[in-house]
């Protein structure tokens, strides 16, 4: 009998956390699981409109398990931010979340940024979380620490 199950590139789970605002600065970033590949990607876009987000110019990092660890050490209360650095022969991409303490500011700020090594240019994509959001972020990386080991 065959188990396979054929996967969807378009249906792959993810979690979007989306923080437009009204200057245009915001973004969203997106994590999303990719069991065949045995990873989780992580896309980040900029806010280019009224609630709208350029997915043609998004960032992506491709996180093993030592990158999903790292972050949710700081979403546990581990430690207070994780720094996550990729290097390719086409560009760099590092990732960022820290716990803030300030109680006029939300609680983690996250952040995902590309340098291009053909021209130096940087984009780079910042949002705050909440405490609701860093949770659910949190039982979704630990759900994908167990899909991706198919435990």
């Amino acid at each position: 009998m065959n188990t396979e199950i054929a996967i969807d590139p378009q249906r792959l789970p993810q979690l979007p956390i989306y923080k437009p605002n009204s200057r245009g600065t915001g973004g969203v970033i997106r994590f999303g699981l990719n069991p065949a590949k045995s990873a989780l990607f992580v896309d980040a876009a900029a806010q280019v409109g009224d609630k709208q987000f350029d997915w043609e110019r998004k960032l992506t990092m491709k996180w093993g398990f030592s990158d999903i660890g790292a972050a949710l050490s700081v979403l546990q209360g581990r430690q207070n931010e994780a720094k996550l650095f990729h290097q390719s022969e086409k560009s760099n991409s590092a990732f960022e979340i820290l716990a803030r303490n300030d109680p006029d500011r939300a609680p983690y700020l996250m952040s995902l940024s590309r340098q291009d090594v053909a021209d130096r240019s940087v984009r780079k994509v910042t949002i705050p979380l909440t405490h609701a959001e860093a949770s659910m972020l949190e039982a979704a990386l630990r759900a994908a620490i167990g899909r991706l080991l198919a435990w």
